[in-house]
């Protein structure tokens, strides 16, 4: 088999591992992904699925839940092996301090030295990037951006999480776990393949230019120069103090002709919001109203299947407030019915990876 998937619900390491070993024994692997949510120990996990496959470049990260396949899991492992037949080469590398002001290319080297030549030249038709960020970082933005001056290659991914504890988040690789850094896996598929992302929300007429902020805090202090709250509250029509509760299903997005990246707001300070992003100065959000998240994803994922005549496999990052939603509206079995008959990994995001860093969206990597 060219792909199998598979979770665990056991805690220690080892145990994890051997039953990976064991449900994913029919490939043999280029690459595993793992997903590991639950109160476990990310350095000994990430050791144990080492040993377990020798001879694969074993990547992961800890989540805020997971999914395999159809089903929703919260506290467990999921893991994808994916063989040769749709992985032809795939190389590895760790980008530490992410917070501070690391050599992004010198990190990056390993990769160049493996493919023989520079990001810069690398076929984005060919090749594709999985990113796995520490989602307590805030670096996300700065690392994109810089990523985006390296390589055309489509890059999309997830930030870690840790269960809403807001504690620490984990990557990991080559038998290391690393907090306050990133994992960039370089894939060239052998075959087609689809980097996508999908949001359920139609822009409304309505925006807001940012005109005070702390970009690197990420909060802004005023919107059309005005107190940010009292702003955002008035274009929609809402009293103040009742802004906070229409954060789900308004948030903002950044128009690249039609198509909205999200930036969600978290929380209300003083006047100020609070956002899941960078929201720099002269900024200018359009005002987001949600839709139908199961057929607005149930078509994105069509459309990429339909694109390349099949699915043989789906790597799905979905972010935290998503699943939220899925979960607060009833939706978990026909959310989940969407991946029936793809063998599917993902995990709940605190923030998604898909030319830069968005909010309340989902980017998907579909093999053909």
């Amino acid at each position: 088999m060219p792909v199998r998937t598979a979770h665990a619900t056991v805690i220690g390491a080892d145990d994890v591992a051997r039953l990976m070993r064991a449900e994913l024994a029919s490939v043999e692997p280029v690459v595993v992904l793992y997903f590991a949510g639950g109160r476990r120990d990310p350095r000994a996990l990430a050791e144990a699925m080492q040993r377990a496959f020798p001879g694969a470049l074993v990547v992961g990260c800890t989540t805020a839940g997971e999914r395999e396949g159809c089903a929703w899991r919260k506290g467990s492992v999921v893991a994808m092996a994916l063989g040769s037949e749709i992985v032809r080469d795939a190389a590895v590398a760790v980008i530490e301090d992410i917070r501070g002001r690391t050599d992004v290319k010198h990190a990056l080297a390993p990769l160049e030295a493996h493919f023989g030549r520079p990001l810069s030249s690398l076929d984005p038709s060919q090749h594709v990037g999985l990113l796995f960020v520490d989602g307590l970082s805030s670096a996300e933005e700065r690392l994109m951006d810089r990523l985006g001056d390296l390589t055309d290659i489509p890059i999309l991914g997830g930030s870690a999480g840790d269960d809403l504890t807001f504690t620490s988040t984990w990557v990991a690789k080559d038998g290391m776990a690393f907090t306050n850094a990133a994992v960039l896996l370089l894939l060239e598929p052998a075959v087609p393949f689809r980097a996508f992302k999908t949001q359920s929300f139609r822009p409304l007429d309505r925006a807001l230019r940012v005109t005070a902020c702390d970009e690197a805090a990420r909060v802004v202090h005023a919107f059309d120069g005005k107190p940010a709250a009292t702003r955002y509250a008035e274009v929609l029509g809402i009293p103040a103090d009742e802004l906070a509760n229409h954060f789900q299903n308004h948030p903002l997005g950044l128009m690249v002709g039609d198509d909205p990246f999200v930036r969600s707001p978290q929380q209300i300070r003083g006047e100020s919001v609070v956002f899941y992003c960078n929201v720099p100065e002269g900024t200018v959000l359009t005002v987001l109203e949600a839709s139908d998240i199961v057929e607005d994803t149930r078509c994105a994922i069509a459309t990429a299947r339909a694109e390349l005549g099949g699915a043989s496999a789906l790597v799905n990052f979905d972010c935290v407030l998503r699943t939220h939603e899925i979960e607060s509206r009833g939706l978990i079995e026909p959310y989940g019915a969407l991946f029936e008959g793809i063998p599917t990994v993902g995990f709940s995001t605190y923030g998604e990876q898909f030319l830069g860093h968005v909010n309340q969206t989902a980017t998907m990597l579909l093999f053909g």
